[in-house]
């Protein structure tokens, strides 16, 4: 019998109304993208219905096109001519006329869903950051960045959700909280990247400097610095959580299915003696098909 660690992620089907091979192929990609780049994301995805389900994989795509642009090794100006490529594309797609294969899915899901363009157009400013801004300064500054590139995701998927008066701020909240938690994640990574977005005034608090950071290491100062962030990301979670209370009764325990595999990441580099350079943290499908279940069963994972 093969261990639950073995066990693949499920492929959940699409929609099956009357809709074009076109369409239903753009669906299709945009599913085959977020299984494939965000175990987590995908694995939270399953849980809603299939309508939904197909309408956030299309949100997950666009935003990760922008995210692998900016990503590429391209010099700077060519990754933000192909930025405004994509915003080129998704004004197009508002217009009723996508071009692109992931616009095709994510224009028909703005249209059922009503998705506003501002957000979108938001997180293709954070993506140029991500070209051309490699250091923060203050927390404040990157809670702004935080905004751009994850509370907009937020606000593209409330819409597909279905939300009460009131939402709107905690999942403002949840995708800054997310977004902290992948730069804790990822400091090694973005790092090999010439990226440092720890605030430099928490770099100076904890006498780490950036030679450290370059370097990987991982003493007293770094632990510190990494409890410290890691505190102020669980307050953020803990703000975040009310809000699901407010999101429709389909889609409630599938965020808290992901706010709750999210969290666990933050666990996992502690488990890792906060090794963020050579170690990815990262939660295993046993951890993530347990907390799947505290969340039927209505219980805090």
């Amino acid at each position: 019998m093969a261990s639950l660690h073995s066990v693949p992620l499920p492929v959940a089907p699409l929609a099956g109304d009357d809709e074009s091979p076109e369409l239903e192929s753009s669906y299709r990609l945009c599913r085959d993208m977020a299984k494939k780049h965000s175990k987590t994301f995908y694995f939270a995805s399953i849980f809603l219905p299939p309508e939904k389900r197909r309408a956030i994989w299309a949100v997950y795509a666009f935003c990760r096109t922008a995210d692998d642009i900016a990503d590429t090794r391209q010099p700077a100006g060519e990754r933000l001519a192909t930025l405004d490529g994509w915003r080129d594309q998704l004004i197009a797609a508002y217009a009723g006329k996508p071009r692109d294969t992931i616009m095709v899915a994510f224009a028909d899901s703005a249209a059922r869903f009503g998705i506003p363009i501002e957000p979108a157009l938001d997180l293709l400013r954070g993506a140029r950051r991500d070209v051309t801004v490699r250091r923060y300064d203050t927390y404040e500054e990157l809670l702004e960045y935080c905004y751009l590139v994850a509370s907009t995701v937020g606000l593209l998927t409330s819409p597909i959700l279905g939300y009460e008066e009131g939402a709107l701020p905690y999942g403002v909240a949840l995708g800054r909280a997310m977004q902290m938690t992948n730069i804790l994640r990822d400091v090694g990574e973005d790092a090999r990247m010439g990226r440092i977005y720890l605030p430099a005034e928490d770099l100076r608090r904890f006498g780490y400097t950036e030679a450290d950071l370059f370097s990987g290491t991982i003493d007293e100062r770094f632990v510190e610095l990494m409890k410290f962030q890691i505190e102020r990301v669980r307050v953020m979670y803990k703000e975040a959580a009310p809000g699901i209370a407010l999101l429709s009764p389909s889609s409630r325990q599938t965020v808290q299915i992901a706010l709750s595999l999210y969290r666990r990441i933050l666990e996992q580099i502690e488990r890792n003696g906060y090794d963020v350079f050579t170690r990815r943290a990262y939660v295993p499908i046993r951890a993530k098909l347990l907390t799947a279940t505290m969340a039927f069963l209505g219980r805090r994972p």
